[in-house]
């Protein structure tokens, strides 16, 4: 949320559409960042608790796919295709993510990660097409759960990272 001139708080344009998500992570962001621009990291920490991720293509660049099956606890398995669409290192990843690439109920995700002490605050902001939509990924996916799950499971991941790091 902005604030107007007057001190009001100025509601966003997409807020209808938006989930917002962050997280402090014990860790410098550029160690964070790397967690998400290299599939070595992303494989081991990507989704909600019990999920595991299989990577069938991935190129870490503005115009590059990332695509993945996300296997469910229940042995569901769950087509996903990302596009980058904008990366600032160790700053900020802009991506378009759906379950292909001509997905018409894909959403952007603005990540953002900014130091916070010697940790980061990394905030996750995913605006949908619609309203509707953003509504359904809330009440019949679990998205907000979901992606506190997912930041939870990148915030142990990374401490293990930088255990390993200092032995």
């Amino acid at each position: 949320m902005s604030t107007t001139g007057r001190g009001t708080p100025a509601q966003s344009s997409t807020a209808d559409r938006e989930i917002v998500i962050s997280r402090v992570i014990n860790a410098p962001r550029e160690v964070v960042f790397e967690a998400f621009s290299e599939v070595r990291h992303l494989s081991q920490w990507w989704g909600p608790e019990g999920f595991t991720t299989t990577t069938r293509a991935f190129e870490f660049r503005v115009g590059g796919v990332w695509d993945f099956v996300m296997h469910g606890p229940d042995g569901t398995d769950y087509a996903e295709w990302i596009t980058w669409t904008e990366i600032t290192p160790p700053e900020r990843i802009v991506l378009l993510h759906g379950e292909s690439r001509e997905d018409p109920n894909a959403f952007e995700s603005v990540l953002t990660f900014t130091p916070d002490g010697p940790a980061t605050r990394i905030e996750m902001r995913t605006v949908f097409p619609t309203a509707a939509l953003r509504d359904e990924a809330i009440t019949q996916h679990g998205a907000v759960e979901g992606g506190r799950q997912t930041l939870g499971n990148l915030a142990a991941y990374i401490v293990e990272v930088v255990r390993q790091a200092e032995n």
